[in-house]
């Protein structure tokens, strides 16, 4: 059972060497209950539970003090002096936040500045009052004495001579003389200058540094404590903008609301962030400095070199440095510390070899920056000699690799997850055809599994183990490259606005304290609607006032706040032109394209949380009925007696597809049905359908003298009348398919990798099969499809955008009973009306649409946005989610070799060895 010590006034630690950045409470405690028992009264009985340490009294003597607030700098309090004394005294206590402020003065005579007591960058500065244009002389003490705690201060004056003291402490003592004329006994204001007599004069020798705002107490003046309450009454003295009988300090800085591990610090009436060396910058160390990724590095025009990137944006991730390979497509390269070829002797399964891979990224900056990228891989190669990857009698696996969450992985040398082999093996070109990798044939030579993983989802690479390199000859070398990373998938989001109904339709925006919104826009129109957000009574919207006028605004609940940014140049000319806007406690931005940013600060003691509830949402959905087709050509039609090789212009600029990207959703009752089908001018086509028995089936060939590779995903009848998100890509020959996020199939296809010179794409019945289609393609074809199609994307295109919106593009035709719908929505979206994202935008700077689609102007801003950065709280939440981890072995860890000789020598060997018996092929995913 474990014991639990509760402490009251201090932490005591016997023999323990702690040291507390307090001090121990010194003051009264009353009515201390735990769990119903009385701790004062256990501690009077002596109670043997109870330990009482140091001088403890169970009566408290102190009377109860009155304060005193300051609540600005005009705030004044004066009080009576004792005239004509040759000595006098004065002693208060204070507390603030501000750094500087006027706390006493006295001997103001005609002829005389008399003397001044300040608070000067957090000390106490005592001397005479200095004539206009003069420097202040005179003594300071103390230090960080504006920490918002209470400080105890002791004034005292005799003729010629005048001493104060902080804190009751000896040492802090200081010493000033006093001129001729200032006499001791005269009247003491507190606070700022007096209103009459000489506070003009008060006035101008203080100059910048105002009067005390904060709290006092335990006035004493001549051993005599002041009666605040006959003050308050006006029996004593006079005042002006005091608050007596509270102090109405306020901590500014708890919560801190500096993001990033920005520095708080506080005045009486606001807060402060530094944001120095934390990466960050604004009013609350919101906005990141650097980019989220090489993509929008090279979108600025820099050049290949190493860049700090913040994966996440404003979110909680901190910046890292990595390599920016400025290809036509970007690479992000991560290093790691083992990239030499490291050998490996002597391992076991009771004595492994494992090494442990360390990033210049942290485990979280690489899942966001993987997670956001298009596509990473990492190159794996392995050496063996009489060292298996599996055991042959059963299976186990010998040697194996870890994943970005610690989990085990047994395939290798570009395969793919759950094949258990490597390339060769897929191939069928081992050197040994009874095994899956060459490195199982057990040869006493050199052979190797070298390729490259591409599976984003296990990368990068954290370990890897090998326990096969212990019996005699028995050897193996590894080395593992970099991970690399292409694209970026929050930078290339773009969508196409084309009637005054159009939007997106996101979830509810969650930024209640700081948020942060970045798009680029070109548009005709002259004005419309870029985001809103509403909530009951706050609301939040970004839009186009004029054809030269941006305008951010929103209610925290403070009444309606509005930023407008005003250009010289339309903003209407269809080109590209960026939007920032950010909202925090502190204040709210706006800001376009390079022109001067519009702030308005925020009010310090109102309303700062963000309350919305409406929502956002993303689609076109279409109701396909029976026996109705929608085609989108992607070329333009040519004469039959044209050379095929003439029908083969780009798609897009590429004659060639080696990679290709589809989404879809869909509900259906139908079975067989066809969803889509593209097919090319030499015959090769892409066709998914559902089965007869509802199984989803994406059929490829690519190459026409071979039967086409079915990747056949039949957990479930999903002719069923729900609603399904199909998300399919292809590289080269590697297809993933991925069903409502959590089932998954990978295949690698055997017919070919090249998707040469597509014709066109069909949603529904095939109107022209040909000869060339195979039987459950055709037979599905026939059929068609008769349900609800929504969000579908092929590459850059949108087909039911460009069949279905006013001004339909000339590429598109629809046969039959095709309308668009709300079918794809859920229940709650059911009668909204939406379009659909283009997943892959050309390049920002060239805008140029895809031929044939139409360029309508609407009042919601007809065009393209293309979103860079959408609400990056919730992406933060994406990049920082965490993953369990999974104990693979307890064996020791090996560290990866370093660079130098023992790789040369290696490397000559395996060379040898090579020449000897022929080059290896590599195989890459």
């Amino acid at each position: 059972m474990r014991t639990w010590t509760l402490s009251f006034g201090g932490i005591l630690a016997p023999g323990k060497p702690m040291v507390f950045p307090r001090k121990n409470f010194r003051g009264c405690l009353e009515n201390i209950n735990f769990n119903g028992e009385d701790v004062i009264g256990l501690a009077k009985q002596q109670g043997p539970q109870i330990l009482v340490t140091g001088t403890v009294a169970f009566a408290c003597a102190h009377p109860q003090t009155v304060p005193a607030t300051f609540l600005s700098a005009q705030s004044h309090l004066a009080l009576p002096g004792s005239p004509g004394a040759d000595a006098a005294s004065v002693s208060f206590q204070f507390r603030t936040w501000n750094r500087a402020g006027l706390l006493l003065s006295w001997g103001t005579r005609p002829g005389s500045g008399g003397f001044f007591l300040a608070l000067q960058d957090g000390r106490l500065h005592v001397g005479p009052r200095a004539s206009p244009g003069q420097a202040q002389s005179g003594a300071r003490t103390g230090v960080g004495l504006n920490d918002g705690q209470w400080h105890s201060v002791s004034v005292t004056s005799t003729w010629g001579h005048l001493s104060v003291m902080v804190d009751d402490d000896v040492a802090s003592t200081v010493h000033t003389t006093v001129p001729v004329g200032v006499h001791p006994g005269d009247a003491y204001h507190f606070g700022g200058c007096p209103a009459h007599g000489s506070g003009s004069d008060c006035s101008r020798s203080l100059g910048p540094l105002g009067g005390f705002q904060g709290c006092l107490r335990l006035i004493s003046i001549d051993g005599q404590e002041v009666d605040l309450i006959s003050v308050q009454q006006g029996a004593v003295g006079n005042f002006s903008d005091l608050l007596i009988d509270t102090c109405g300090i306020l901590d500014r800085c708890l919560p801190n609301y500096c993001e990033h591990e920005g520095t708080c610090s506080q005045t009486w009436t606001a807060f402060h962030c530094d944001c120095s060396s934390t990466g960050y910058t604004g009013a609350t160390c919101h906005r990141s400095l650097y980019e989220p990724s090489c993509e929008a590095y090279k979108h600025l025009g820099h050049a290949s070199g190493f860049y700090n990137i913040d994966p996440d944006g404003s979110g909680p991730l901190k910046p890292f440095q990595a390599f920016c390979n400025m290809t036509d497509v970007p690479w992000t390269v991560l290093q790691h510390n083992g990239s030499a070829l490291t050998r490996v002797k002597g391992a076991s399964l009771e004595n492994p070899h494992r090494a442990v891979f360390q990033y210049t990224a942290s485990a979280e900056q690489l899942l966001a920056s993987v997670d956001r990228a298009r596509h990473c891989q990492q190159e794996l190669e392995l050496h063996c000699r009489r060292s298996r990857l599996q055991d042959p009698r059963d299976g186990t696996a010998l040697s194996w690799w870890a994943g970005r969450a610690n989990e085990t992985h047994t395939y290798w040398g570009g395969s793919f997850p759950g094949a258990h082999q490597c390339a060769c093996g897929l191939e069928r070109d081992c050197l040994d055809p009874q095994y899956g990798c060459n490195c199982d044939a057990d040869r006493d030579e050199w052979t190797s599994d070298v390729g490259v993983l591409s599976h984003r989802e296990h990368l990068p690479v954290t370990q890897i183990v090998i326990t096969d390199a212990d019996r005699p000859g028995s050897e193996a070398a590894y080395k593992l490259g970099p991970l690399q990373c292409q694209g970026d998938g929050s930078f290339w989001n773009s969508a196409s606005f084309h009637t005054e109904a159009s939007y997106l339709h996101f979830p509810t925006f969650h930024g209640e304290l700081s948020a942060d919104v970045s798009f680029f826009f070109k548009t005709t129109a002259s004005s419309g609607v870029f985001l809103e957000n509403l909530g009951i009574t706050d609301f939040i919207s970004l839009e186009l006032r004029s054809p030269a006028e941006v305008a951010f605004s929103f209610d925290v609940g403070n009444g309606p706040c509005e930023l407008t940014v005003q250009s010289p140049t339309p903003l209407s000319d269809n080109r590209w032109h960026l939007v920032r806007a950010e909202r925090n406690v502190k204040e709210a931005l706006l800001q376009v394209d390079l022109l001067p940013p519009s702030t308005r600060q925020a009010p310090e003691d109102g309303h700062r949380l963000l309350q919305l509830n409406s929502q956002l949402f993303v689609e076109i959905s279409a109701y396909f009925g029976t026996g109705s087709s929608v085609t989108y050509n992607f070329q333009e039609y040519h004469s039959p007696s044209t050379n095929a090789s003439s029908h083969a212009a780009s798609f897009q600029g590429e004659t060639t597809l080696t990679q290709e990207t589809i989404a879809f959703s869909f509900r259906t009752v139908q079975a067989p049905s066809l969803l889509l089908y593209v097919d090319s001018f030499y015959k090769e086509y892409l066709s998914v359908i559902l089965a007869k028995n509802g199984s989803l089936q994406i059929r490829y060939k690519l190459d026409t003298h071979q039967d086409p590779d079915v990747v056949n995903l039949n957990f479930r009848n999903m002719a069923d009348g729900k609603l399904y998100h199909v998300n399919i890509s292809r590289e080269d020959g590697v297809v993933f398919v991925e069903v409502n996020q959590k089932t998954w199939r990978q295949v690698s296809l055997s017919s070919g990798t090249a998707f040469r010179a597509i014709k066109s794409l069909v949603l529904g019945r095939i109107l022209e099969p040909g000869g060339h289609v195979d039987a459950e393609t055709a037979r599905a074809g026939a059929r068609g499809f008769s349900g609800c199609l929504s969000a579908l994307q092929f590459q850059r295109v949108a087909p039911l955008k460009a069949a279905l919106l006013p001004g339909r593009s000339g590429r598109a035709s629809v046969r039959g009973p095709v309308a668009r719908s709300s079918c794809g929505a859920g229940e709650d979206a059911a009668r909204e009306r939406t379009h659909a994202r283009a997943e892959y935008p050309g390049p920002v700077d060239e805008g140029e649409p895809i031929a044939g689609e139409t360029r309508g102007d609407s009042a919601v801003i007809g065009g393209v946005i293309a979103v860079v950065m959408f609400f990056l709280l919730c992406l933060a939440a994406i990049a920082v989610r965490l993953y369990q981890q999974r104990n693979l072995y307890t064996p020791k860890e090996a560290p990866p070799e370093s660079h130098g000789t023992n790789e040369a020598v290696l490397r000559r060997e395996l060379s040898v060895q090579n020449a000897a018996r022929g080059t290896q092929k590599e195989y890459f995913v």
